[in-house]
């Protein structure tokens, strides 16, 4: 095959994802309930967790990914602790297809900056005085659904008459 001048085409260049940073934007931890929440405990505690992300673009080519993951642990009625952490890193994304280039921000470079995320929060918990909470993994992708689902469905209620 040529490009219609007798020379074979160039390969396109292959794409690229490139870590620049990565950051503990913000990161709280609280224990309001030490040393009682300390004790040994009847039952296990509830815990709740919500992961978020969010993306900027800041320069040509270039991101910010925010990973937030916030947490509590409850045990009959009582905050056990609780946490809040931005984790964010800072991709190069170059030769990417326009309609990949989203998914790819949303999805994979989270997948990048979570085992860091756990980490943090898995030593933060630990430091408070309790066992290390060890995240289990993300599916970024059912998570990435959910948020277009989330839109589209907020989209689609603004845009119905009145």
């Amino acid at each position: 095959m040529t490009n219609g001048n007798g020379a074979p085409p160039e390969a396109a260049p292959p794409p690229q994802l490139n870590v620049l940073a990565q950051y503990t934007k913000d990161l709280s931890f609280e224990n309001p309930n030490a040393p009682a929440s300390l004790a040994p405990q009847q039952q296990q505690p509830a815990i709740n967790i919500q992961i978020n992300v969010s993306a900027n673009n800041i320069a040509e080519n270039e991101y910010e990914v925010t990973l937030s993951v916030e947490g509590k642990a409850e045990n009959g009625g009582k905050v056990m602790f609780s946490f809040d952490l931005a984790y964010a890193g800072v991709f190069r994304i170059v030769n990417v297809p326009k309609e990949n280039l989203h998914p790819l921000v949303m999805i994979e470079c989270p997948r990048l900056l979570f085992p860091f995320a756990r980490e943090i929060i898995a030593t933060s918990v630990r430091d408070g005085g309790f066992p290390p909470l060890m995240l289990d993994p993300v599916d970024f992708v059912g998570l990435y659904r959910q948020n277009l689902e989330r839109q589209a469905a907020t989209q689609a209620a603004q845009v119905k008459p009145s």
